[in-house]
């Protein structure tokens, strides 16, 4: 049994590191942005939202173990283990870490790779992206762009219209339901 579930966690992770990003026209997209930066998020209003830069301490303290191993260590959960993978609510998918909403039930999908999915973030300033080369491949790292909390990666094999899938892992997130 514990075979098993090694080979099912195995495929499951293989299936969430396939591709890199691609760009697609007409859709949110991640911007570009060093971890190190310290600037505000400029909204297209010319609102600026100040970025959450901590120390390990701080987040040590307002995180929970898991929470904290994802967005400031780089983890992954395992796979089909958030029960927002099978969240079929309407509402809007924030950062665990600092409440920043990145990503809306309209946009998210059944995959079947066992960590919730997305197709676009929820606007064009929601997340950041950073290249990823551990693994021994390339992939696109996606993180919050208010606290720079790792969510997951990006991939070019989702659906249209954009035909990315955001691989995102469940304990990054909350779920806050529509009224």
């Amino acid at each position: 049994m514990r075979y098993f579930f090694f080979v099912l966690f195995a495929l499951a992770f293989v299936a969430c590191q396939q591709s890199q990003t691609a760009q697609t026209d007409g859709a949110a997209q991640a911007v570009t942005v060093s971890k190190d930066s310290t600037d505000p998020i400029v909204l297209p209003d010319g609102t600026t939202i100040p970025r959450v830069i901590q120390p390990n301490e701080w987040w040590r303290e307002r995180l929970t173990k898991e929470e904290y191993y994802i967005l400031r260590q780089e983890g992954t959960e395992r796979p089909f283990s958030s029960e927002l993978n099978d969240n079929k609510e309407q509402g809007v998918y924030t950062c665990a870490g600092c409440d920043f909403p990145l990503f809306s039930s309209g946009t998210k999908f059944k995959s079947g790779t066992g960590w919730p999915s997305f197709y676009a973030p929820i606007n064009d300033y929601a997340i950041a992206e950073e290249v990823d080369n551990t693994l021994g491949m390339r992939r696109t790292e996606v993180l919050c762009n208010r606290c720079f909390g790792h969510q997951g990666h990006v991939f070019n094999d989702g659906p249209e219209p954009t035909g990315l899938r955001y691989c995102i892992n469940g304990d990054a997130l909350n779920f806050v339901a529509a009224e």
